[in-house]
């Protein structure tokens, strides 16, 4: 064996406790991360219908639904008046 690569056995014990060490302070971190991710789980799902009125909301104005709903609910009043009607097609007399 070359002389700069000789260790002995009590040097490969103490590196590899202190790996032991290091791994397991790691896996104590990792779970008290885990813990402040299950913390905000359970408070969402305490306040789900609040959190889902606030999605279903915040949707709904950017999919242009208010435009939308207006122009809906605005239209019959614009028309003039239906002279003839078939299926979804109608004659206005908008004059």
């Amino acid at each position: 064996m070359a002389a700069g690569n000789e260790r002995r056995a009590e040097d490969v014990r103490r590196d590899i406790e202190a790996a032991r060490e290091q791994l397991a302070s790691s896996v104590d971190s990792l779970r008290e991360g885990i813990g402040d991710a299950t913390d905000v789980g359970a408070k969402l799902r305490a306040n789900l219908p609040v959190a889902a009125a606030a999605a279903l909301g915040a949707g709904f104005l950017l999919a242009g639904g208010i435009g939308a709903t207006m122009r809906l609910l605005a239209r019959r009043s614009r028309e003039g008046d239906t002279r003839a009607k078939v299926g979804r097609f109608s004659i206005v007399d908008r004059g």
